[in-house]
This record gives structure tokens, sequence and C-alpha cells, in this order.
């Protein structure tokens, strides 16, 4: 257990050199990225309307959609590269192909909690009325989110292993998932059926349950947190059994 914990700090720190480099340029492009497409979103969506479906401030709203909506997919599709990134050490028998995923795992947990809490603290000089933020749905929402994103990076990293054609149909599919997470809009605010379809998407729960920590005249309806319990035991399950079955097939791809 001691050399797996020292075998995931090694390659903590070996993705955060090849991720951020060795200046602290990487870092502050880390920040820069999502601050300019919230700020750019949210100055082309506060033109066509005025008024943000909820609160008085467009860019907040806009970047508490988005930053939760990122939670769940940044995390999945950084997670979902990480045996390939670091084959050539696996070749070493001490260290096993789940060191790498649990190691990009916590650098995008950390990364986004840095880079959120500089956004949204930004975010919050444009609101008119001071708001009092409730961290209980904040927290809940990362969770379920890591939870997820977790469970589906080690599925997919074993499916696209055995089916590359599973890889580019994923990858077609899922392309307009922030269109269909109620990043630009509230989901609970869409007329029937539609409301009932954008709802059966567990990143739709994920990213209401995070605005309520911000909205505190938000009343989420159409939230299930059974549901959102539900998709993430089982993706979790379901991910950690499938990248188990195909360990001694990743070492030798």
């Amino acid at each position: 257990m001691r050399d797996h914990i020292r075998i995931v700090a090694a390659f903590l720190l070996r993705e955060m050199a090849t991720r951020y480099g060795n200046n602290p340029g990487g870092y502050i492009w880390s920040f820069l990225e999502p601050a300019a497409y919230i700020a750019i979103m949210s100055v082309l969506f506060g033109a066509i309307s005025h008024v943000p479906p909820i609160g008085s401030s467009y860019i907040l709203f806009f970047a508490t959609g988005y930053l939760a909506f990122q939670l769940y997919r940044a995390t999945e599709t950084y997670v979902v590269k990480a045996v390939d990134a670091n084959r050539s050490l696996l070749s070493y028998p001490i260290v096993s192909p789940i060191d790498p995923v649990i190691a990009r795992f916590l650098l995008q947990a950390i990364t986004w909690i840095v880079v959120s809490s500089i956004i949204l603290a930004v975010c919050h000089i444009d609101v008119r009325q001071v708001t009092e933020i409730n961290f209980a749905p904040i927290l809940l929402a990362m969770t379920f989110a890591w939870t997820l994103a977790l469970g589906v990076g080690m599925l997919n990293s074993a499916f696209f292993f055995y089916s590359p054609l599973y890889e580019k149909l994923y990858t077609v599919v899922t392309r307009p998932l922030l269109l269909l997470s109620g990043v630009f809009h509230l989901p609970d605010g869409l007329p029937t059926p539609f409301k009932d379809y954008l709802l059966l998407n567990p990143i739709c729960h994920i990213v209401m349950l995070f605005r309520k920590g911000f909205y505190s005249q938000y009343r989420a309806d159409g939230l299930d947190i059974r549901y959102l319990t539900e998709w993430s035991i089982l993706l979790l399950a379901a991910g950690t059994l499938a990248f188990a079955a195909a360990l001694p097939y990743l070492r030798k791809r």
C-alpha cells in the first residue's frame, strides 16, 4: 500500500511537470482558458438576453453552470487517457495501471478547486447584491461529479482498449453534452417533455445542485438526488469492474 502511495505521488509530480511545464505560464493558462471562455460566452448570451434566468449577473450564472459541467467533463476526459499517456512505465511490475489514473484524478480535482475558486470569487464582484454561499450542495455536487467522472473514465479506459470504434462513437455522441447539461439555461424552466428528456442526463442534476449553492432562491425543480446517487454508484462500480477485468491487457497494449 505504501509503495503504491509513493508511486501515485511520483505520477502526480510527473503529470504536473508534463501538463504545466517548468514555468508558471502553464499554471496561468489553466486559469485563463476557462475564464476567457466564461467571459466570452457571458457577453454573447448577455447581449441576446439581458437578464439571466436566475439572479442579476449573467457571468455568475454562466460560470456556475460551466464550472459545474467541467467538474465532471474535464476530469473524465483527463482520466481516460491516463494509461495510454504513461504506458512506458507500466512495464515495471510494481506499477499498476490504476496508479496514473488516481494521480490524474487527484491533479484534476486540485486544479479545478483552485481555478474555480478564483473565477467564482472574481464573478462575485459582478453581483449587485451580496449573496450567501451554501457550501453543502456545492460539496455534494462535487462528490457526485467526481464519482461519475472516475467511473466513466475507468469504464472508457477499458472500452477504448477493446474497441477503437467505440471511442470514435463516444466522442461524436458526447460532443453536444455541454448544450444538454443545463449550462446555458435552467433545465427545470423548459416545457414538458423537453424538461423530462433533459433531466435523464445526470450531469444536469449536478449543474442544478451546484447552482443551488450560489442562488438561495433557486428551487431546482426536478433535481433528484436519489437518481444522481444511483447513477454515480452504478457507473463507479461498472468502471471499477471493467478496469479490473482489463488490467492484464492494458499492460501489454
